[in-house]
């Protein structure tokens, strides 16, 4: 073990201040992806004298690690002057920040290693507890605290400019979606349509290739060299055949970057999404289509269609919900009608169209790219002196 890692309960310690006096501060629950957001809990007869304040670069985490996968939930508050979380919770902060900076302590708690650590540390036997002796006994590099601010200070660089992307791409994706509905929504008649126009269903506009319910022992992932997309638990068999080659599995269902892709299946409010992929080779899991167009088609048209339809598809996923999932089926897509261009306006569309398509694609990549600096930067975090 190196000389300057140290346990961290020599710099934290518990706070337990509660609302006593009904302050009407923001109520807070907290993620696995170690983030505060605004609960959505009936707070109708709750005496809210007993939660606890958290204040600004003050931490909180939920002890209880069982029912939360792989991660443990832990943040620290960076926007709030005073907030509120559930009694269940542990708030805490760093004693003297001139010895530990809480932005330095985050980043620890964000590497993959700390999560597995505390999976690992936690015990019980109807719930597993990551209790506060095994927080305090967490052993982490403390470099002077000029280094640890040098640290910080290069990691919230990367991550400012990947908010700064997010904001540039949310931007361009409201733009170019607000010329499509301009184009193709507004105005629009079904029954006295444009000259060249005509009414297709969903299904109709491109060619859906759905994917194969995958598990890895169906084949040499390493022989492959291709990961899987996973969004939900895999199936035996693939699609009620058992003798493709891995080769035929490989042409079948390979996806690279550019290919744009449609998750079907999942949370109706947070899937059922028309997205680019980036992220490499891969195969295509049974949830999700890919779009191959032909050459009548234009898929920028295609891509604003599928986005500007997503309410309707949620409606539609809602009602074949099951264990809170839904799903959007190719019966759905034929049945499901819209007014579909002329060639000569589907041609200006995608003339207007191109730049924010592209610009979008390269900030989605440097976002990636962004993210790998600082996923590297948090493992390097090991070997700070």
């Amino acid at each position: 073990m190196k000389s300057n890692y140290k346990p961290l309960g020599k710099f934290i310690r518990l706070v337990d201040e509660r609302n006593r006096e009904l302050e009407d501060l923001p109520l807070m629950g907290l993620s696995v992806s170690k983030v505060f957001f605004p609960t959505i809990a009936n707070l109708v007869g709750t005496d809210m004298s007993t939660y606890k304040i958290v204040y600004k670069n003050q931490f909180t985490y939920i002890a209880d690690t069982s029912r939360r996968g792989d991660k443990i939930a832990i943040a620290l508050n960076e926007k709030y002057d005073k907030m509120l979380v559930s009694q269940a919770y542990t708030p805490f902060e760093v004693s003297d920040s001139n010895e530990l900076d809480p932005e330095y302590l985050m980043m620890w708690f964000r590497r993959p290693e700390f999560d597995r650590y505390a999976r690992f540390k936690s015990h019980g036997s109807a719930r597993e507890i990551f209790d506060w002796e095994e927080m305090c006994n967490t052993l982490l590099p403390i470099p002077s605290i000029t280094k640890q601010r040098e640290i910080v200070k290069e990691y919230n660089v990367i991550q400012n400019r990947i908010a700064l992307n997010q904001q540039l791409i949310q931007k361009l994706e409201e733009t170019a979606q607000a010329i499509y509905r301009e184009w193709f929504v507004e105005g629009i008649d079904m029954e006295n349509l444009p000259e060249g126009w005509n009414i297709r269903s969903v299904y109709e506009t491109t060619n859906f290739i759905n994917g194969a319910p995958f598990k890895e022992s169906d084949f040499d992932i390493k022989k492959a060299g291709l990961p899987i997309i996973k969004i939900a638990e895999l199936k035996n068999g693939i699609g009620g055949q058992t003798d493709f080659t891995l080769k035929q599995l490989v042409d079948k269902y390979k996806i690279t970057n550019g290919d744009m892709l449609y998750s079907w299946s999942g949370n109706p409010e947070t899937s059922l999404e028309v997205f680019k992929w980036f992220g490499g080779d891969a195969l295509l899991n049974q949830h999700i289509f890919k779009l191959e167009f032909e050459k009548q088609h234009s898929k920028f048209f295609v891509y604003y269609l599928l986005k500007e339809l997503k309410r309707e598809f949620v409606r539609l996923a809602e009602g074949k919900q099951t264990t809170g999932l839904g799903h959007v089926t190719i019966a759905d897509l034929k049945e499901l009608t819209i007014p579909y261009p002329s060639k000569q306006d589907l041609k200006k569309f995608e003339n207007i169209i191109i730049p924010f398509y592209e610009y979008d694609s390269i900030l989605i990549k440097e976002n990636q790219k962004l993210t790998e600096l600082k996923e590297l930067l948090l493992s390097r975090l090991a070997t700070a002196e």
